[in-house]
């Protein structure tokens, strides 16, 4: 969600130093004690949400993000090596990988890798199919659809703020794809948010930095696209490009001459970032906003739908961490690892542009 700054515009500073989604200034990474590629203070908030949220305690929560990230890669292994005999997988309660398969000689392959194997009735094919069905009758705004693979299903969430003729038509849809769809019911509405790290400010409105990247010895911030489509001239550079909607990505040419690979924690510190990867579901996450700061949370879903007011954008990441305007563009990460960019928020739910597919298309790189 973009954030449009009343009455003024904020000035821009002097000079400005652009940490990966924040600006901030004189900023050094602390190491995470005994959690590799955790800055201190994210293990420290990743820690606290997950003992208040999940009741667990922080040495369990700890080993938790020692294990994470060596359950994602295992999850990415075995699907890319079974292909469609897996319909999808997860992290469990406590980090590990378990993968959805569709017969027992499967599940004995999963397990002898180490993962955990779960017999599930609906192949990753069926289920997409049940998407593209949700998605082609006409959009209903407020209303978002999403993968479960936790439930091996897909997931329709309806705001209470949904309303009109085609809501009718999109839930007998949902009850004519059986236990395939789940319907949802949720409050309040799904709005963009322009948010992670510090702010950027232009035209009135204020957004926050992306991921700091570099192309031909030239830096860049990739951003929400619904950011860079609505302003031209940031205080850290023009904007060069917008995906939106249907994507929710952007770029802007840091003029700034400032662009580590690092996010602003608000507290004089930051978190270094030094590669990307997909989202997992599961996965106990970070999110940077020039509204919320530094919030923790897990991802929810992936491959989500979100119908905003200003149009549908698809294959985004859901999570529980909080958000809110002023937000947009800023970074969604997991210890070093990148995953997205903040595009908007539902009713205690975050979602984010797969950073990725915006390096990608603009053929950038992370910068160090």
């Amino acid at each position: 969600m973009r954030k449009i700054v009343n009455g003024r515009r904020l000035a821009a500073r002097s000079a400005i130093t652009l940490v990966a989604g924040v600006l901030t200034a004189g900023i050094t990474a602390a190491p995470a004690a005994g959690i590799e590629g955790y800055a201190t203070e994210v293990a420290q908030s990743a820690i606290a949400d997950m003992s208040t949220r999940e009741g667990i305690s922080p040495a369990a929560a700890a080993e938790i993000l020692r294990t994470q990230d060596a359950s994602a890669r295992t999850l990415g292994q075995l699907s890319d090596r079974l292909g469609d005999r897996v319909a999808g997988g997860y992290l469990d309660a406590n980090g590990k990988p378990v993968v959805n398969v569709l017969d027992a000689a499967t599940a004995e392959q999963v397990r002898a890798s180490g993962a955990e194997a779960k017999l599930v009735r609906h192949s990753s094919q069926a289920l997409a199919s049940a998407q593209s069905t949700l998605e082609s009758v006409p959009a209903v705004t407020h209303t978002s659809v999403g993968l479960d693979p936790k439930t091996n299903q897909v997931v329709l969430s309806v705001s209470s703020a949904a309303k009109g003729g085609d809501l009718a038509a999109l839930l007998r849809t949902a009850r004519q794809l059986g236990d395939r769809v789940r319907v949802e019911r949720v409050t309040g509405e799904m709005t963009l948010a322009i948010l992670n790290g510090e702010a950027i400010t232009g035209g009135g409105t204020r957004c926050s930095v992306g991921f700091n990247t570099n192309k031909g010895g030239q830096n860049y911030i990739v951003d929400a696209g619904h950011c860079t489509r609505a302003v031209s001239q940031w205080n850290v550079g023009p904007s060069q490009g917008a995906s939106f909607p249907t994507n929710d990505y952007g770029l802007i040419r840091n003029t700034t001459g400032s662009a580590p690979g690092a996010v602003s924690l608000y507290n004089g510190s930051s978190q270094k970032i030094s590669s990307h990867a997909p989202a997992t579901v599961g996965q106990r996450i970070q999110k940077s906003g020039s509204t919320t700061r530094l919030t923790s949370g897990s991802v929810q879903r992936l491959n989500v739908t979100v119908n905003y007011s200003e149009g549908a954008v698809r294959e985004l990441i859901q999570t529980n961490a909080l958000a809110n305007p002023g937000d947009s563009g800023g970074c969604l990460f997991a210890g070093s690892v990148g995953l997205g960019i903040t595009s908007g928020k539902g009713s205690g739910t975050s979602y984010y542009q797969p950073v990725a597919e915006a390096l990608t298309a603009y053929g950038v790189t992370l910068n160090p």
